[in-house]
């Protein structure tokens, strides 16, 4: 185990005491005796409600802050230890198989004391993946009486797998350590993900990227952070759909039927489309629009009372809209009807937006 550089080196230039200490009391000093908690005020409440949130450490407590991440990281490496890797998961399906029920004409059926049976047989490590309230749980949505398929106990697993790995991956990134994340902690996962989206990195411009990045970021905060506090947390990026919408594009993108095709909206041609309007509004090419060139969004039936209410609603540079506010902009006209709380910039807005005649 290897620790942070920055961790030892601050370690080592640590001040103990502020004060000189004597000899006498360097003597009397016996380094079995565990060292005394320090004083610290607590409110009288704690006596009846146990204190749920501890104060982070500063800024200026260097010390502090590296520890605190350097013991983050040694659990999570723990964590990450914990799951099952490809080897084990596939030990557990020809397990599952073995304890087969019964077998009908399209599944393979577990029942409950084959199932414990099963457990039996795992170790400590896949055992806590298959619980009893597991079983529970996929009985009550089971058509068979008594039974449960194979497949779902495996899907499950591999389901909580997958979001204790996300989970994790995200959790080196809450440079905080409060189970959220701020926007340049997503900024810089987004960044190191890239080279593991194979459909991203392999068409990524370098000069495109900080351009992509800004759009994926934007668009989690969008949904995620309705209320503008600066964070997401992580938990709700779990269960958004939005982290496995980007991580599907780690696979190569699958032959399309004869259909309707739903786009990715992580995608490089999804973004590409929003970065491409951008550019066609900037008649200037300074980067920034101005009022007279949004009004040419969509088709143009935008009024000027409407353009005039989203400028004073936007943050603006000058009077004009830079490619992150187009994006909050391009996405509360998306989902006006779909997520109207997420589009409360611009809800008073609507009443200006009819068409001009």
């Amino acid at each position: 185990m290897e620790l942070d550089p920055d961790f030892v080196k601050e370690f080592a230039c640590l001040k103990i005491s502020t004060r000189d200490i004597s000899a006498e009391e360097l003597a009397k000093f016996d380094a079995n005796v565990p060292l005394k908690a320090r004083a610290q005020v607590k409110h009288t409440s704690y006596k009846h409600v146990p204190q749920f949130f501890y104060v982070p450490p500063p800024p200026d407590d260097k010390l502090r802050h590296l520890l605190r991440r350097e013991a983050q990281s040694l659990f999570l490496q723990q964590k990450s230890e914990e799951l099952l890797n490809n080897e084990e998961l596939q030990q557990l399906w020809r397990l599952l198989e073995q304890h087969v029920t019964e077998t009908t004409a399209k599944q393979q059926l577990i029942s409950y004391d084959d199932y414990c049976r099963l457990r039996s047989t795992l170790d400590k490590k896949c055992r806590k993946y298959l619980t009893t309230c597991l079983f529970a749980q996929l009985l009550s949505e089971s058509p068979y009486l008594g039974s449960v398929e194979i497949a779902s106990v495996f899907n499950y697993t591999m389901r909580k797998v997958w979001l204790t790995q996300c989970r994790i991956g995200l959790s080196f990134y809450d440079d905080v350590g409060q189970g959220y994340l701020r926007e340049f902690d997503l900024e810089n996962y987004i960044v190191d993900l890239i080279p593991t989206l194979g459909q991203i990195c392999d068409c990524m411009d370098p000069a495109f990227e900080k351009f992509y990045v800004c759009t994926v970021v934007k668009r989690f905060y969008f949904f995620l952070d309705p209320l503008r506090t600066g964070r997401i947390r992580i938990r709700e990026m779990l269960v958004s759909g939005l982290i496995h919408q980007l991580m599907e594009l780690r696979d190569e993108p699958k032959p399309t039927e004869s259909g309707p095709v739903h786009l990715n909206p992580f995608s490089m041609p999804a973004v590409l489309a929003v970065y491409g309007s951008f550019l066609n509004l900037d008649l200037d090419h300074n980067g920034l629009l101005s009022k007279q060139e949004l009004s040419r969004y969509g088709s143009g039936t935008l009024t000027s009372v409407f353009m005039d209410r989203v400028f004073e609603e936007c943050h603006t540079y000058d009077g004009e809209m830079d490619y992150k506010t187009y994006l909050g902009f391009v996405l509360a006209l998306e989902n006006r009807q779909v997520h109207p709380p997420r589009c409360t910039t611009y809800s008073v807005c609507w009443t200006c937006s009819t068409p001009a005649t």
